[in-house]
């Protein structure tokens, strides 16, 4: 009888732990790549963006502006805290996209001091949906966040 109910006792709890996902909780989540927050126009003049995704991620907060032209894409990062909004300059910044047709590009961006944030120019005229993940180094601590944008 205790057998049994032992029996029973292992059961009930393996199928606790596959109906919560057991197995995918055993690997441990890259907790710096977040999925991005889109915010709507009104929320974005409240939250001070500059009207492009935003992810939070820890105490940072990371804002990816894309401007279509005519020979590719521009592409803003404004790199700031989360709390303040100051912007982090003393940081290194590269964008991997994956265009339309599935290519990867990895491109460095670069600081502006002036308007006080990072900038690329992404060479592609290909209508589409981008994927792209902006993997930063604030003074040794690796940040990634996770965009996706149409052209």
């Amino acid at each position: 009888m205790r057998s049994q109910f032992v029996q029973a006792l292992l059961i009930t709890g393996v199928l606790a732990l596959s109906a919560c996902g057991g197995a995918e909780t055993a690997t441990a989540p890259d907790t710096a790549a977040e999925t991005p927050v889109v915010e709507s126009p009104a929320e974005a003049e409240t939250a001070a963006t500059k009207g492009g995704q935003v992810v939070e991620s820890g105490p940072y907060h990371l804002e990816l502006v894309p401007a279509p032209e005519a020979d590719g894409i521009h592409l803003d990062l404004y790199l700031q805290t989360g709390d303040t909004h100051e912007a982090i300059a003393d940081a290194t910044a590269v964008a991997q996209v994956q265009l339309p047709d599935g290519t990867q590009q990895e491109i460095p961006m670069e600081y502006d001091a002036e308007g006080e944030h990072f900038f690329a120019f992404l060479p592609s005229q290909a209508a589409g949906d981008y994927k792209t993940v902006i993997q930063t180094d604030i003074k040794g601590e690796k940040v990634n966040a996770r965009f996706n944008f149409s052209k």
